[in-house]
């Protein structure tokens, strides 16, 4: 069983450290600093010959050299050593359409899982899937040979590994953009000699339909693609520091955990900075890890001038923890603090009106602001079949007027300085 007593899966707890779990992992991952990590797992989802599959962190998403590094000579070698040691090994299972024959693909390891968020820390993460189907005791042997493999590689390779590591943190100290969204290429497929079990459909015992089933006497191997690479899908200019109002603690708090500096602002000061409103948001519809998730996010950019109050936290970006900041900070990254719910506040406008009082207040602000004005009269345009119904004219204009404006409303709290 997956789930802790909290009923919270902690391969999905990485970054939102909702258990106590990932809070002391967080703290011990960054103290450490690893240069490889290791994340022992169990899996299924298919049937075929190999006991041991392997997933690792996304080499594009590492980037760098680090990144070519993992994939042009950690991983060959990590899987010639386990064909040596009698474990054959191969990507993590997961068809792209139904069935490993039909190609397979990486998952998109987004910070929510440990290999995810070890490439935060710039560092290699391995998460081994052994096969639920096979015996414990193969299971067992399988793992400790991976392990055991991938430690006297690190061991080896340790110093060209750490330098590489410098260089990703020290270009990271001086980036001019990061990117924060990624999707599987599948324009870049590489082949792989795959062992497998012959896919069929079977009448099912419970009901009118037909089921998948692997047929074990009919082994095959062939070539398969595997879509191992990502690619790029937007990027944000670095600022020099993001201004977190002392208020939200608990994302504070997550930074610090991971080794992040911050800074407590000394003075009451205006700064220039890039603020984003959140235009819109679509969650999912039941609770997923405990928390409504933010799967589609869209935000607009304005340059504006913000108030730094004495207490409130810098984060700059030339320190070695500079991806751990954009990545958690930047609303639109797979698995930022605002798509994972810490920010929810923002989105709830606070005042409400008596209409009964607010229909004269209303025709008031009309005449008193011209942009109301105007768009209140395009709104009629473009809503001629609301204008019957008076909370939504009053919405609007509440909403839309000087006088009720509420500047928190949808306004990202988080401020990247300029």
């Amino acid at each position: 069983f997956r789930a802790n007593t909290r009923n919270m899966d902690l391969n999905r707890d990485f970054i939102k450290c909702d258990t106590q779990e990932a809070q002391a992992f967080n703290r011990f991952f960054s103290a450490w600093d690893p240069e490889v990590m290791v994340d022992t797992h169990t899996s299924n989802g298919a049937d075929y010959a190999y006991t041991m599959t392997l997933i690792h962190t996304e080499t594009d998403k590492l980037g760098g050299g680090l990144g070519d590094f993992l994939r042009e000579t950690m991983l060959p070698a990590i899987y010639a050593q386990m064909d040596t040691r009698g474990w054959p090994t191969c990507p993590y299972v997961h068809p792209v359409i139904e069935s490993p024959d039909q190609g397979i693909e990486h998952m998109l390891d987004s910070a929510r899982f440990s290999t995810g968020y070890a490439a935060l820390h710039h560092t290699i993460g391995f998460m081994p899937e052994t096969h639920m189907l096979k015996p414990f005791a193969d299971r067992y042997a399988a793992t400790r040979a991976l392990v055991e493999t991938v430690l006297q590689f690190t061991v080896d390779n340790g110093k060209h590994i750490q330098a590489l590591r410098l260089k990703a943190r020290n270009d990271g100290q001086v980036a001019e953009r990061w990117p924060v969204l990624w999707r599987i290429d599948y324009e870049r497929a590489a082949r792989f000699r795959f062992k497998g079990y012959k896919a069929v459909h079977q009448p099912s015992t419970l009901g009118h339909y037909l089921r998948l089933a692997y047929d074990r006497n009919q082994p095959w191997e062939h070539d398969i693609a595997v879509y191992q690479r990502c690619a790029v899908v937007a990027t944000v200019a670095a600022p020099r520091a993001y201004l977190i109002p002392q208020a939200w603690r608990e994302v504070a708090e997550r930074l610090q955990w991971n080794g992040v500096h911050l800074q407590r602002v000394a003075a009451d000061e205006a700064v220039p900075a890039r603020v984003y409103q959140v235009d819109s948001v679509t969650s999912r519809a039941m609770p997923y890890e405990g928390r409504l998730f933010h799967d589609e996010v869209v935000v607009s950019t304005l340059q504006t001038t913000v108030q730094a109050r004495v207490g409130d936290y810098l984060v700059p970006l030339d320190q070695p923890r500079a991806r751990y900041a954009v990545e958690t900070l930047e609303p639109m990254a797979h698995d930022s603090f605002f798509r994972w719910g810490f920010f929810n506040s923002i989105l709830e406008k606070k005042e409400r009106f008596s209409a009964y009082l607010f229909e004269d207040t209303a025709a008031e602000m009309l005449q008193a602001e011209p942009e109301l004005r105007r768009l209140f009269a395009q709104w009629k345009l473009d809503h001629p079949q609301l204008l019957a119904d008076q909370n939504a004219v009053l919405d609007f204009l509440f909403a839309h007027g000087r006088r009720y404006h509420e500047p928190s409303w949808r306004r990202y709290p988080v401020a990247a300085l300029i």
